[in-house]
């Protein structure tokens, strides 16, 4: 007999082997019904997969997160099936899950068009009418590569030839389609009825712009229609939101192909940095860091003994002179070790807290580009903290509180928090590992907040907190971080003199708190629509006129409020009120102030509120100090 243990803690027998399936069919035909796979001890299975020992069941619906990424893993060798239809000549490549979605590349004589597009989807839909199994052979491996090989799919045989060590692979029939995979997969494709293809796009194989380039498909599926229509409401909300064409809207910035993944910042959007910069710089001031400068290029040995030349040297942008070579600083850390070793310290210098506003540069692949969120020059507010390890709690504990300050001050007020524990390939000992992934825990719960653990994904040298902000429209974006580093001062022969007046080596902590400024910026600028908070809005207030007569008016009521740090804008075109209204309301500014001779006689001002919000007339001063407000509490 073979038992299985279901959630709840009963049992069911069996009298040999039995499939998830029949298990859920012996529980019910509801269930039966909706089950996409099973997790057999821990392990998700396909719904045909016998049980042949006692075991744990956790029967796997559309309901649970796993059961989600099986139906849109699935419906990708649904797009196959499709396209192999209608495009016989197409060979395929990989189609894997992404976030919310999965895409298939695809190599193809042609570009495919929107007409293509759909003209597949609705093949995908005819197919999933006809209500097929979907069903599952594991086969051996030369039977797979006979498999490929009559069908002519090149693509599929380099990936076998990756797979040397596998003895027998899972091959998925979609009908006359077979695609392989380790699975799980839907039994039927009932499973997949809600779902969209999104887009079409270029890939390059193995995602190398060396190689041959691809077309991507993009799309989406769901547990059920509500969940879809939600998605698509995201979707063309975050189209609005793009920063790309906000960017180009608002005259913010734009990228120029003379310097690819570098940012060319106009007036209004440089004032935008030079708030959250200067914001930045106060909170250097008030917690304790001094900031320093390093240089931009550095020689090619510091980057040997920090492993990032032997690990990390296609990233990083080269040069020569004088027969000796040198790097581009891809982050900040190997820096401010040689400021702290520049000199003797000691303990009682420590914590030794440095922030710098660092250029770094990364060699990033061309199709990675997007807009200023995914760049190649960008700008770090970066931190380090060198510490003893009993510091190391009390200033993680500070960070947290920190960084969520200034989350809110810029309208962020949802953080994720997840701790990255010690990889399998780590340096230093499991003691300092035990010590710095407590520290990092406990500060956590000592902030009061919930986290995640992800085992085995922290650096190598030390475990990290990831702190992850969720937007207005609920997308998450991984943001600050805290690293602990037991090793890079070690490396670089930074040291301290101890309390007995030996020498060690400090805790290095690395930390981020917005990270590179251009992506930040991009977050900022979706996240607000492009109406940014009156703080930080690049033009504050504009002054119109109505006509001549209130022209120098106008321009004075300007200067007064500029004499008082605003940032203001002048219009004394000779237009049409009502258009000039518009035209400003379209740039998205907090204020409009508009000017005739009612005004000008009683030295006033009528003012409109971003959101055509009519708020009267009102004098210079009560307005200035209505918006001196807005500063003071980050509206």
């Amino acid at each position: 007999m073979i038992q299985i243990t279901l959630p709840d803690n009963s049992r069911r027998e069996f009298p040999g082997p039995v499939s998830v399936a029949d298990v859920a069919k012996s529980i019910g035909p509801g269930l039966a019904k909706m089950t996409v796979a099973g997790k057999v001890d821990g392990r998700l299975v396909d719904a045909s997969d016998l049980i042949d020992h006692d075991a744990k069941l956790q029967i796997i619906t559309p309901k649970d997160d796993e059961g989600l990424e099986i139906i849109r893993h699935s419906t990708a060798h649904l797009v196959g099936h499709a396209v192999k239809q209608l495009y016989p000549t197409a060979k395929m490549v990989i189609g894997p899950v992404i976030d919310e979605g999965f895409y298939y590349d695809i190599s193809y004589e042609r570009p495919f068009t929107p007409e293509d597009m759909e003209a597949i989807e609705a093949r995908m839909r005819e197919l999933i009418a006809q209500d097929y199994d979907v069903v599952k052979k594991m086969t051996p491996r030369d039977e797979v590569i006979d498999v490929f090989k009559s069908r002519g799919e090149e693509y599929k045989l380099r990936l076998v030839e990756d797979m040397p060590d596998e003895k027998a692979m899972g091959l998925y029939y979609h009908q006359e389609y077979v695609d392989m995979c380790r699975g799980p997969h839907v039994p039927n494709t009932r499973f997949l009825k809600v779902f969209k293809l999104t887009k079409l796009a270029g890939a390059y194989w193995r995602g190398d712009a060396k190689n041959e380039q691809l077309q991507r498909i993009y799309g989406t599926a769901w547990a059920d229609k509500k969940q879809l229509d939600d998605y698509i409401r995201r979707i063309e909300e975050a189209e609005k939101r793009d920063h790309r064409r906000l960017g180009k809207e608002l005259d913010l910035f734009h990228i120029d192909e003379a310097a690819p993944g570098v940012v060319f910042w106009h007036p209004k959007g440089w004032a935008i940095w030079q708030q959250v910069e200067q914001y930045m710089r106060r909170v250097y001031r008030d917690t304790g860091y001094q900031e320093v400068k390093g240089p931009q290029i550095l020689d090619k040995s510091l980057w040997e003994k920090t492993g990032h030349w032997q690990n990390y040297r296609e990233n990083m942008f080269t040069t020569e002179s004088e027969k000796r070579e040198y790097a581009l600083k891809p982050m900040n850390c190997p820096g401010h070790v040689l400021i702290f070793k520049s000199d003797l310290r000691s303990y009682r210098d420590l914590p030794l807290r440095y922030g710098e506003f660092g250029q770094c540069h990364r060699n990033e692949p061309s199709g990675a580009l997007h807009g200023i969120m995914r760049v190649r020059g960008f700008t770090q507010d970066d931190g380090h903290v060198f510490c003893t390890e009993d510091q190391i709690l009390e200033e993680c504990v500070a960070y947290t509180a920190q960084l969520q300050k200034v989350y809110a001050d810029f309208g962020f007020t949802d953080i994720l928090y997840k701790v990255a524990t010690r990889p399998d390939n780590r340096v230093g000992s499991d003691e300092l590992w035990d010590k710095a992934e407590f520290a990092v825990m406990e500060a956590l719960r000592r902030s009061g907040v919930d986290f995640v653990i992800s085992p085995g994904e922290g650096a190598f040298y030390g475990p990290k907190i990831e702190y992850t902000l969720k937007d207005a429209i609920g997308r998450q974006w991984q943001c600050g971080t805290m690293q602990v580093d037991f090793n890079t001062a070690e490396r670089l022969g930074g040291e301290y003199v101890t309390e007995t007046s030996g020498r060690s080596y400090p805790v290095m902590l690395h930390r981020a708190i917005v990270g590179s400024l251009e992506r930040f910026i991009g977050m900022l600028i979706e996240h607000h629509a492009g109406a940014l908070p009156a703080w930080l809005a690049p033009v504050q207030v504009v002054v119109l006129n109505i006509s001549e007569g209130q022209a120098e008016y106008a321009a004075q009521v300007a200067k007064t409020l500029q004499d008082q740090g605003l940032r203001v804008s002048l219009d004394l075109h000779n237009e049409k009120i009502t258009y000039k209204i518009r035209k400003h309301s379209l740039q998205k500014l907090p204020y409009i102030l508009v000017v005739g001779d009612k005004e000008k006689e009683a030295g006033a001002v009528a003012v409109r509120a971003r959101g055509n919000l009519d708020l009267g007339a009102m004098s210079v001063e009560a307005f200035s100090q209505k918006v001196a407000h807005d500063i003071q509490h980050k509206l």
